[in-house]
This record gives structure tokens, sequence and C-alpha cells, in this order.
């Protein structure tokens, strides 16, 4: 029995600095990706070129029923994390690991942004691990509502809108301010899945999206279930 034990305990230490080797592996390349990201273009300038769009909205300009859309349906504990999402990215590990694929990404909004302006889409361990030493550079670089604003203005949203006010101009001839809850929860449902949830090409897909953005927001207690049943009836 003793030596079952023993053999048990030396298989699970092997496993263990097997996995703890990988991880470090993956890190250091990680940390290698996002160095040379870096030396391409600084992250300030890349923030700036994203701020000197034409088409760029300041967060204040946008309907608060808009914002609490995106961060119920992306990251809802946005505001809290720093960063990086403990919680959401053991869920992700667990899901992806039981379908042998990358079904979920576990990413918040600050690590997407990350991607969106230093790296390719390409879903990639390295580059997950590249997207994490980024989002703790912009989280210590600039506020919460920075990465929130800078996220809007440079997130994809179908129809070749890559900016929210893009895609409010293209979907609802409207500045994003004049949204109103309606158009809010589904402008903030597209960037998911552009491709599919695009309005022109999809609009059925796009408000089952909306419903599930709609459910978010009474989970996370952005909405009341009055409010939230009056926003689906509009």
């Amino acid at each position: 029995m003793k030596r079952a034990l023993r053999f048990l305990r030396n298989i699970f230490l092997v496993v263990l600095a097997v996995g703890l080797c990988a991880a470090g592996a993956v890190a250091f390349q990680g940390y290698k990706l996002y160095t040379s990201a870096l030396e391409e273009m600084p992250l300030y300038k890349r923030v700036e070129q994203v701020r000197q769009q034409p088409d760029f909205t300041s967060l204040e300009s946008l309907p608060v029923t808009y914002k609490d859309a995106v961060v119920a349906a992306e990251d809802h504990r946005f505001y809290s994390h720093g960063g990086i999402d403990l919680l959401a990215i053991g869920r992700a590990v667990w899901n992806d690991l039981c379908s042998l694929s990358f079904v979920e990404g576990g990413s918040t909004i600050t690590q997407q942004l990350a991607k969106n302006m230093l790296f390719t889409q390409e879903k990639d361990l390295c580059r997950k691990a590249a997207e994490v030493f980024a989002a703790w550079d912009l989280e210590s670089h600039y506020s919460k509502d920075e990465i929130l604003e800078l996220y809007v203005n440079s997130i994809y949203f179908g129809s070749g809108c890559y900016s929210v006010g893009a895609a409010s101009q293209t979907y609802f001839e409207k500045d994003p301010a004049q949204m109103d809850a309606n158009e809010c929860t589904l402008l903030a449902g597209i960037p998911n899945a552009p491709s599919v949830y695009d309005l022109s090409v999809n609009p059925e897909l796009a408000a089952q999206r909306q419903r599930q953005v709609v459910s978010s927001m009474l989970e996370h207690e952005f909405l009341t279930q009055e409010e939230a049943e009056e926003l689906l009836a509009s």
C-alpha cells in the first residue's frame, strides 16, 4: 500500500513539474511576443492611434445603457479585476479541456483591447500569455474608463465598422449618443461574433444575441426585471 501511494505521489510530482515547466515556457514566449510588439510601436502610441480616429467617441458621449450592456455581456467584473479575471480563465480552461479545443477564451475587456491593439486574432497559448502582460501594462497606465473607451473604439462590429461611432452611423444612421436602449443592447452584442450578428446580414440572430445581452444585464443587476421586459418588448 505504501509503495502504491509513493508511486502515485511520484507520478503527481512529475506531472506537476512538467506542467510548471510548460507554463513557464508559454509565459516566457508570451513575454517575448509582448516586448516584440512594443518594440514595433510603444503602447502609448497605439493608444493615440485609436484616439485620433475621426469617428472616435468619448465615453461620456455614450449612453449609460450601452456602457452597462458592454460590461455585462463581455466582462461583468471589469471594474473589480486587475486586467485578468482568474475565475473566467479557470472556467474557460475547464471548458476548453472538456472540448479539447479553444471554445472559450476567458478574456477580459482589457485583454481584448490588448489583442486588438498589439496582436493578431490567432488563438494561441503564447499569444494569450502576451495578452496578460499587455493587460497588466494597460491597467497600470490607464483608468478603467479609459480602457473601456479605447475598447469600444477599436472592436469590430461587422459591416466594415471598427468603432462604436462607425457602427452606430452604419446601422442606425445616428451618433452613438442618440442611441435608444434597444439600439444600445443590439450593438453591444455584435462584437461577440461580428460575422454572425451583423445587423445588415442576420438581424434575427442579432436579436437573439440582444436577448442574451439583456439577460446578462438582468443577472448582474444592471437592469430590473421590469426594465428588461420593457426593453425586449420595444
